[in-house]
C-alpha cells in the first residue's frame, strides 16, 4: 500500500522516519491508505522550500496571483466529485455533506481571486504642506496552517488561498486521520500554475507541529482544533515571535422561544445537531427551551424525526442521513459521554450507543442521541462531545437562557429561534458569542465576512477568512513622502514641518 508522504517543491517527497499510521474508512474500519509522520528535519525541508520561494512569489503582481486562484477554482469544480469521494472515504461524512464542505471552501478561493482589490492600501493627500501618506499591505513570509480532521478540504481552504494570494508562501499540516484530500488540493494548485515551493504539505504529529511552531523562518500560524491544543499552539507560536490565530472548541446553544415556528425549529435542529455526525465546531449540541410546553413539544417532535433517520456508509445509495465517526477511539469517547450523562441524572430519550445493526456492525458508528432535563454544570453540557449528542435544557425565561450561554466558557456560535423581532435584536446584542444566528441554526459567515468565536473558542485578535484573513496574512507599512519642487541636492532636504 502506498504511503502518503509530504508535498514539497511541487512534487511528492517520501517520509523516511519509519513511523507510519493507517488511514481507515470509518464506515467499515478498512485501511484505505497509510501516511508517514515527518521528522523535524523533514518538516524543516518544507519550510526551507517555502522560504526559498518567497522572494519571487512575494514580488509577483497580485493580478497574476489571482489568476492562479481562478484556475485553481476551475480545477476544484472539475474534480469536485473526486475530492468529495476522498472526504467521505477517509472522514465518513455523507457524500452530499462532503460536496457542501467543498463549496464552502471554494467560496474562500473565490474571495481570494479578488486579491488585487483587497490589497489596495490607503492614500491621503497633503497630510502636511506638500506631504502625502500612503500605506502598503505586504506579505509576511512563510506561513503555516494546521487543520483538524473534520473538514479536510474546507478548513485548509480557509487558510492557504488567502495567504498565498497575499504573496506569502505556505506549509500545510493536515490531520493524519484523513490526509488525502489536502494532498490532492496541492496537486491541483501545481496544475493551476502555482510555482514550486509556494505551497507545501507536511504530514506528521506533534514532532512536525513543534518544528513548525519554533522555526525562525515561520512568520504566522493558523490553527483549528480543540481548545487545549489551540491554547498550546497559540502560546508556543507567540513565544517564538510569530503571529498566531488558533480556533478552539465550542458548545453551541440554540434558544427556542415559545413563539418559534415548530417545523423550522425541528428541521433546523436535526441538521445542526446530527449533520456530519456532530463532528463540527458549529454543530448545535444544546437546545435551550424557554417554557415547559416548548420543551415537551420539541422532545416529542425530535424523537419522531430521529426514528426516521438512516445511518450508514456515506457513499451508499440511497444516501443515509448520517455517517460514522472518524475513529474507533472517538466513537468510544462519545459513548462514554452518553454513559456519563445517564450517570449525571439527565434523561436519555434516544440512546445511540448500540450500533450493531448499522452496516452489519462494521465501522465507527454512534447513533443520534437525545438527552432531556440536562442541567448547567453537567459535563455533557459543559464539555465539547464532538458527536451526535443533543442536550435539551429547560428554562423559564429568556433571561435565564441568555445567562446559561453567557456563563459558558465557550463562545463560538449560537442561535435564537423566534418570530419576534425585538427578541431577536435583543439576543443579538446581549449574547457573548462570536457568531449569532437568528432563525439560522449554523451561522457560519460567508467567505467575504470573517469566521471566529469569543472566549475560549478563539485565541488571537483576528478571525479567519474575509477581511480579518487578509489582515492576518499581511503587515501594513505606512509611507510619508515629500517631493521638493525645483532641483535640490540631498543636502538641501530636511524633514517637513507638519501642520
Amino acid at each position: 500500500m502506498t504511503v502518503i508522504g509530504n508535498y514539497i517543491n511541487g512534487k511528492s517527497s517520501p517520509i523516511n522516519s519509519g513511523r507510519i499510521l493507517d488511514v481507515h474508512n470509518p464506515a467499515n474500519s478498512e485501511i484505505v491508505a497509510q501516511v508517514g509522520l515527518s521528522t523535524a528535519e523533514e518538516t524543516q525541508a518544507a519550510i526551507k522550500a517555502a522560504a526559498d520561494a518567497f522572494e519571487s512569489w512575494s514580488k509577483t503582481p497580485p493580478l497574476r496571483r489571482a489568476r492562479v486562484m481562478f484556475k485553481f477554482k476551475e480545477l476544484i469544480e472539475a474534480h469536485a466529485d473526486e475530492l468529495a469521494t476522498l472526504i467521505t472515504l477517509e472522514h465518513g461524512k455523507v457524500f452530499s455533506d462532503a460536496k457542501g464542505e467543498l463549496i464552502r471552501g471554494l467560496e474562500v478561493v473565490e474571495f481570494a481571486c479578488g486579491i488585487p482589490h483587497l490589497l489596495k492600501g490607503e492614500h491621503s493627500l497633503n497630510v502636511g504642506r506638500g506631504v502625502d501618506s500612503h500605506s502598503l499591505m505586504q506579505p509576511l513570509g512563510v506561513c503555516v496552517g494546521i487543520s483538524p480532521f473534520n473538514f479536510p478540504a474546507m478548513v485548509p481552504m480557509w487558510m492557504f488561498p488567502i495567504a498565498i494570494a497575499c504573496g506569502n508562501t505556505f506549509v500545510m499540516k493536515p490531520s493524519e486521520k484523513d490526509p488525502s484530500t489536502t494532498y490532492r488540493l496541492a496537486e491541483l494548485l501545481t496544475q493551476a500554475g502555482l510555482p514550486d515551493g509556494v505551497f507545501n504539505i507536511v504530514n506528521g504529529d506533534k514532532e512536525a507541529v513543534d518544528a513548525l511552531l519554533t522555526d525562525p523562518e515561520v512568520q504566522a500560524v493558523s490553527f483549528v482544533g480543540s481548545t487545549p491544543v489551540a491554547e498550546y499552539i497559540y502560546s508556543t507560536a507567540c513565544a517564538h515571535g510569530k503571529r498566531a490565530q488558533a480556533l478552539g472548541g465550542a458548545k453551541n446553544h440554540m434558544v427556542v422561544m415559545p413563539d418559534a415556528d415548530p417545523s423550522l425549529v425541528i428541521g433546523s435542529l436535526m441538521g445542526a445537531a446530527y449533520g456530519s455526525a456532530g463532528e463540527r465546531c458549529m454543530a448545535i449540541s444544546v437546545a435551550v427551551c424557554v417554557g415547559e410546553k416548548t420543551a415537551d413539544h420539541l422532545i416529542h417532535d425530535l424523537t419522531e424525526e430521529i426514528a426516521k433517520m438512516k445511518i450508514g456508509d456515506g457513499m451508499s445509495t440511497p444516501e443515509p442521513h448520517m455517517g460514522p465517526l472518524i475513529t474507533a477511539e472517538h466513537a468510544a469517547k462519545v459513548r462514554n459521554y452518553i454513559d456519563l450523562g445517564v450517570g449525571e441524572g439527565a434523561t436519555l430519550v434516544v440512546d445511540g450507543r448500540d450500533t450493531s445493526h448499522i452496516n452489519e456492525g462494521k465501522g465507527f458508528f454512534v447513533g443520534p442521541t437525545l438527552f432531556d432535563h440536562v442541567k448547567p454544570g453537567m459535563r455533557i453540557h459543559q464539555e465539547e462531545i464532538f458527536g451526535p449528542v443533543l442536550a435539551v435544557v429547560r428554562v423559564d425565561s429568556y433571561d435565564e437562557a441568555v445567562k446559561i450561554i453567557n456563563d459558558h466558557e465557550y463562545g463560538n456560535g449560537t442561535a435564537v429561534f423566534t418570530r419576534d423581532g425585538d427578541t431577536a435584536r435583543k439576543f443579538s446584542e446581549d449574547i457573548k458569542v462570536g457568531m449569532v444566528g437568528v432563525n439560522v441554526p449554523i451561522p457560519v459567515p460567508m467567505a467575504f465576512h470573517s469566521f471566529g468565536g469569543w472566549k475560549r473558542s478563539l485565541f488571537g485578535p483576528l478571525h479567519m477568512h474575509g477581511p480579518d484573513g487578509v489582515r492576518f496574512f499581511t503587515k501594513m507599512k505606512t509611507i510619508t513622502s515629500r517631493w521638493p519642487t525645483g532641483m535640490r541636492t540631498g543636502a538641501d532636504f530636511n524633514m517637513p514641518t507638519m501642520g
